[in-house]
């Protein structure tokens, strides 16, 4: 009898232990053949809370970047936790034109088919207008497969279809939180802490938190130096059932006071952008905004145009967003990366920010591949320094540009910055290199910084010449030296923002040549 007690004692204790193992299994959130597990409610509470890091990278937000970074990441194996405040579909009035040079950098990623079944619209270029003329400047895609070129779309629709295909992966888990804090240990990030959809506080662990939460980023301040310009703001409408002059084209207006910008988002509606300088706009709640609309812009904008522009307005869904400007300060940190609008934002008229986003995405990627343990913090720290200074030509001449043509193309009372904005028109409608240079810049198929900075002063010479042929005189020549002078104005303090080793001669910089710490 003591036997059989003794024997029933001992089986109880080996189901005790396994059924503890299994608990512990699944608060650690691994499986037995070390993936991730997607775990849930108080499974999910286990995952977290115990410390256990069952991630490889946390990614903050599922934007643009922070999707494509975590289906990039996930398909090399990496287990990949990402937290987005909502993962609804967002509703913006910016990020629905994608350049050619960022669809590049989609098919590079594996992510070409996100712009499939919504709607995209293919862009070929673009359409410039000024004082009732216009050029139409083509995308230089003639050495390029015939599927390459802009697409835009509705901005949600584009962020769901990358969300869902980071989704299928099964080592990325997508998870609704709001990060409020990074998780510091003696300067070096080892993950965040967020609350959950139902208001729970959790902390999530890994030996690399990448913070891409957007432009309104509460965690840039901890990794960066945030000198935030915000230089206008746009005013969004919909133009529905309207033929835009130029078909599969972006259209700019150079209007008084600043630019206006039309394309189509769907097969049946255009999205109008109108830049207001500063950062005050006309209420829309006592129809300043309305009138405004309908008397300064309308009348300035092509007449094939103009009555779908007042019936949008009228129907009354005007909508306005600030238009941020900022240079990538980093603060290189053991354990985390800012990228994305949390990290470099530029003026949105040129459409440039998903292909910065994007580029970066497989610069970091390039740099990630030969590292399979990313828990060497500081070593990490040193290498991905690179980073910052290996996206430099790309983004910052992408950057540069949004921000010089913005001021080339807005009015001004000084002749000579309106002579610089005529000279600018004329010289893109010469066509042949004079448009395509600047263009394939604009696109992201060719940024090079110093081809920026050559076609940039070859316009501000172009309007000099303008100016001194065929008689000059000394009126004329007063008001070339003042373009000039205004062009480098304009240029010269973007660059030195950005940064003019790591722009033009990133490989003097020492990151450049960093190695991978060894495993």
């Amino acid at each position: 009898m003591t036997e059989q007690y003794l024997l029933t004692a001992i089986v109880a204790s080996i189901l005790a232990a396994l059924l503890l193992a299994g608990i512990r299994r699944r608060k650690s959130g691994r499986r037995a053949d070390g993936g991730a597990t997607f775990a849930t409610g108080e499974e999910q509470r286990g995952l977290v809370s115990d410390g256990s890091g069952g991630s490889d990278v946390i990614i903050v937000g599922a934007g643009v970047a922070g999707s494509a970074l975590a289906y990039t990441l996930g398909k090399d194996g990496r287990r990949v936790h990402v937290i987005e405040r909502d993962l609804t579909q967002p509703d913006r009035i910016v990020g629905e034109l994608l350049q050619p040079g960022g669809y590049l950098k989609l098919i590079e990623l594996g992510l070409e088919d996100c712009v499939e079944e919504i709607d995209a619209q293919r862009v070929l270029g673009y359409a410039l207008f000024k004082d009732g003329k216009n050029t139409k400047l083509a995308y230089p895609l003639e050495k390029y497969h015939s599927d390459v070129a802009g697409r835009s779309f509705h901005h949600g629709r584009f962020i769901q279809r990358m969300r869902e295909k980071a989704a299928t992966l099964p080592n990325v888990q997508l998870e609704q939180g709001t990060v409020t804090s990074l998780i510091e240990e003696n300067g070096i990030v080892k993950g965040v802490m967020y609350k959950n959809k139902a208001g729970e506080e959790f902390k999530a662990l890994a030996p690399l938190t990448v913070v891409c939460d957007g432009c309104f980023s509460n965690l840039r301040k901890s990794l960066c130096t945030p000198k935030v310009d915000i230089p206008s703001s746009f005013v969004g409408l919909v133009l529905e059932n309207c033929k835009l002059p130029f078909p599969n084209h972006g259209h700019v207006i150079l209007a008084d006071p600043s630019p206006i910008l039309f394309y189509p988002i769907s097969s049946t509606e255009v999205r109008c952008l109108v830049d207001v300088p500063g950062q005050k706009v006309p209420s829309i709640a006592n129809g300043e905004m309305a009138s405004y609309l309908k008397t300064v812009v309308a009348p300035q904008l092509p007449a094939q145009l103009r009555e779908a522009f007042i019936v949008a307005v009228d129907k009354g869904n005007i909508r306005t967003m600030a238009n941020r400007s900022m240079p990538a300060a980093p603060h290189p940190t053991p354990g985390a990366l800012l990228m994305g609008d949390a990290f470099n934002m530029r003026h949105p008229l040129t459409g440039g920010g998903m292909t910065v986003a994007l580029s970066d995405i497989v610069v970091l990627n390039n740099l990630l591949k030969p590292l399979r343990n990313l828990h060497d913090a500081s070593s990490l720290c040193k290498y991905l320094e690179s980073f910052y200074t290996l996206r430099k030509p790309v983004a910052s001449t992408i950057n540069t540009l949004a921000g010089a043509l913005y001021k080339v193309f807005s009015a001004s009372p000084d002749r000579a910055r309106n002579e610089m904005r005529q000279a600018c028109f004329d010289y893109l409608s010469l066509g042949g290199e004079f448009s395509n240079g600047p263009i394939a810049l604009l696109s992201g198929l060719n940024p090079r910084p110093l081809s920026l900075v050559t076609h940039f002063f070859a316009v501000a010479i172009y309007g000099v010449g303008r100016l001194l042929l065929p008689f000059p005189s000394p009126k004329r020549m007063w008001i070339g030296a003042k373009l000039i002078s205004g062009a480098s104005g304009i240029i010269f303090p973007i660059i030195k923002a950005e940064g003019v080793r790591q722009m033009f001669f990133p490989a003097t910089v020492p990151a450049y040549y960093r190695t991978p710490p060894a495993n």
